[in-house]
């Protein structure tokens, strides 16, 4: 396991980051890690990044799924990061 952790935002929100390398790719990914990363707020996961055998790589933002290009594990927590703070921001009046 490379990384496990929770990271506590506020009494209402979390971030779950889960990535290991694997002894070979996925089906549908060119890399050989396995992650799943899930940003939650109120219980409900708002954000999350992982990848599928057969699925690939991908993300759930704003109850869409789309596919992500994957570089390296720094970049996925960057942009994971990253897409935590616009989700923040877009829904602060929330």
């Amino acid at each position: 396991m490379l990384v496990r952790s929770r990271i506590i935002y506020s009494a209402t929100a979390f971030a779950e980051l889960v990535l290991w390398q694997l002894p070979k790719p996925l089906a549908g990914c060119t890399h050989r890690f396995k992650y799943r990363l899930a940003y939650v707020v109120r219980e409900t996961c708002v954000l999350r990044y992982d990848n599928e055998a057969g699925k690939g790589d991908h993300r759930h933002y704003g109850g869409k799924e789309r596919s992500y290009v994957f570089s390296d594990p720094d970049t996925l927590i960057a942009d994971f990061q990253t897409d935590i703070a616009r989700w923040n921001h877009e829904n602060r009046d929330t």
